[in-house]
């Protein structure tokens, strides 16, 4: 149990990390990548990061399988 509770908490912070960067990426203007979708209307506002997301599963994809290799 100790273990899984080890594991809990790393995977806690690194999400964590991931939100600071990503808010900090967001104050220092980072561009929008291609593909997402952004849609206005008179006071309703979209904003779906499609080609964030993609990018995402693709470095995760890439990582868990280098971890699961082992």
């Amino acid at each position: 149990m100790d273990g899984f509770g080890k594991m809990l908490l790393i995977a806690g912070a690194l999400i964590a990390a991931l939100g600071g960067v990503l808010l900090l990426a967001g104050r220092l203007g980072l561009p929008r990548l291609p593909g997402d979708i952004l849609v206005r209307r008179d006071n309703f506002t979209f904003y779906m990061p499609l080609g964030l997301m993609i990018v995402i599963s693709i470095v995760l994809t890439i990582v868990l399988n280098l971890i699961a290799k082992r």
